[in-house]
């Protein structure tokens, strides 16, 4: 049978790896480490012909059975919406603390090898190919400011604050370039220092540039409005779903959740407070690592025994996907997240955990649910198993394709999945799963919230600020109320929502549907249901956006 959908948009992966060496580089194709994409506005320009070009070409094939039919639909969607982000100018104009062409540059080193003289060239040629690209990057956010396409101003202070940590003018991290060549060999290393002493100096004046030319142009309002916050949210879940539904559906499954904490704290102090248990966990010293490096060893140990409790039980997982790294991030930016590992599986699958600066209390009771959300059962299974799978998925599938709702909802998802297989009855660890489903909950509210300007319900189930018009401070108070993060990272968390509208309800949205086509799979097949089968079934459908998930679901 000839695949002609597959075979187009296989070639578009080569197309795109030409264009974006860091796509590639976070792809794990080999052959474009040395190298930087054109940032310029020329070089948007191409990207956006190349997928408008891709986008016409498979929409007038005739997919050759149904696993190609749901490729194609898959593409459509995804390249689709790249389509009409390019038609917004969204791309080239938006500017945050975590979406922007300085942060993937930066990024991409953490994941380049460093094992063979020929990695170092690579990271060298890299490292010398930054202070074009971002002369660039210059050059296209200072025309689309002119044209008044600009981030707001609170993004702008925050990303030149990120810069002057990377490139340690201050925090306590260091110089994020100068540390990255240190060990590089000593024919090299000359080489090298110069080539990162002239990108962190890059760094710098364009961390100037944010602040002395778009700060000032900046929005005064950290809402994207209506219009702009549906683009954003039909792109992070594939689906265009009912905000206000949304927004009143936050409300009341963080109230759920939060009943729920209140049950399990009574656990941890009967008869205290939910403060009182905190307090009680945070005391714990059988619950605080202690370390950075203390913690990067608690979370790998964590994640080897899980890996080795679910194979052949809960999940049928390949070789390949048995091992997952697990590392502290050289930046103190606050987060946590998942690279995938390389198509040909040289590089592993890795979770990453950043902490601030001010971070102190390295504590598993908080993290336990998050290692399962990056990890196993979370994105690894998932994506890994989708790398793996190149006898059902065709190369963009497997490399390119990512939506955040089915991603994050299944992450998500995995954490449920954990709780009701009995690995968070711990009642610490259960009151931290609780915690951070109660924290996705909130995010649903005030995501939406500040940027469509809704009015906090009258009746809200907290009786807060009823009412009131959403704005940054009240998201941050808001947040506070209902998370026990600590405040350098709920700042950064905020700040990411400010900046990144529609991405953060994506997680609960998504888990939603994840549950719901469970308990339909569940009410069709009754005593025949097996949910090892019926996980392995959905992972192999590779990322879709929700809408086809539903229906390839609905199918299983």
């Amino acid at each position: 049978m000839t695949r002609t959908v597959d075979a187009r948009t296989d070639q578009f992966v080569d197309e795109v790896a030409i264009l974006d060496p860091l796509t590639a580089t976070y792809a794990g194709i080999p052959g474009y480490d040395g190298k930087l994409p054109d940032y310029s506005p020329d070089g948007f320009a191409a990207r956006e012909e190349l997928h408008r070009r891709a986008l016409a070409d498979v929409t007038a094939l005739t997919a050759g059975d149904e696993r190609e039919q749901t490729a194609q639909d898959a593409f459509l969607e995804r390249v689709g919406l790249m389509v009409e982000r390019a038609d917004a100018r969204v791309d080239r104009s938006e500017f945050s603390v975590i979406s922007s062409a300085i942060h993937q540059v930066r990024g991409a080193f953490d994941l380049m090898p460093t094992e063979t003289p020929e990695d170092w060239e690579a990271i060298g040629d890299r490292l010398a190919a930054v202070p074009a690209a971002l002369d660039g990057y210059r050059t296209t956010l200072h025309e689309e400011a002119a044209a008044g396409r600009v981030s707001s101003q609170r993004q702008y202070v925050e990303v030149a604050s990120q810069v002057r940590g990377w490139t340690g003018q201050e925090g306590r991290a260091g110089d994020f370039f100068e540390r990255t060549v240190e060990k590089a060999p000593d024919r090299l290393r000359g080489r090298l220092a110069q080539a990162a002493e002239a990108a962190s100096t890059s760094y710098a004046e364009f961390g100037r540039f944010v602040e002395t030319d778009l700060l000032p142009r900046g929005r005064d309002t950290d809402g994207v409005g209506r219009e702009p916050y549906a683009l954003a949210s039909r792109y992070f879940l594939g689906s265009a779903v009912d905000l206000e539904e949304a927004y009143r559906w936050g409300w009341e499954e963080l109230k759920r959740i939060e009943d729920e904490m209140a049950a399990t704290a009574e656990r941890i102090t009967p008869g205290g407070s939910m403060a009182d248990a905190v307090r009680a966990l945070d005391a714990d010293p059988a619950r605080d690592l202690g370390s950075r490096e203390a913690f990067e060893v608690w979370m790998q140990e964590r994640s080897d025994a899980i890996l080795a409790d679910f194979n052949g039980v809960h999940f049928d997982i390949a070789e390949p996907i048995r091992t997952l790294r697990c590392k502290v991030a050289p930046v103190n930016d606050g987060g946590a997240w998942y690279t995938p590992p390389s198509e040909d599986f040289s590089r592993p699958g890795t979770m990453w955990f950043s902490f601030t600066d001010d971070h102190k209390i390295y504590s598993t009771w908080r993290e336990t649910t998050t290692v399962f959300h990056e990890g196993v059962p979370g994105h690894h299974l998932q994506c890994a198993q989708v790398v793996h799978r190149a006898d059902l998925l065709n190369r963009w599938q497997r490399l390119l394709c990512w939506v955040s709702g089915h991603g994050e909802g299944w992450a998500l998802y995995s954490e449920r999945l954990m709780d009701e297989l009995g690995y968070l009855d711990d009642p610490g660890d259960r009151l931290g799963f609780l915690d951070m489903q109660g924290f996705r909950a909130a995010r649903v509210i005030v995501d939406i919230g500040v940027h469509l300007g809704l009015t906090i319900p009258e009746g809200n189930p907290f009786g807060w600020r009823p009412g009131e018009v959403w704005d940054a401070d009240r998201v941050l108070e808001f947040m506070r109320a209902h998370s026990r993060m600590d405040d350098g990272s709920l700042r950064f968390e905020v700040n990411r929502y400010l900046g990144w509208p529609g991405q953060a309800p994506s997680y609960k949205l998504g888990e939603r549907i994840w549950l719901d086509a469970r308990a339909d799979a569940q009410a069709r097949h009754g005593a025949s249901f097996d949910l090892k089968a019926f996980h392995t079934a959905a992972l192999d459908l590779g990322s879709l956006g929700l809408d086809p998930l539903k229906a390839a679901l609905g199918r299983l």
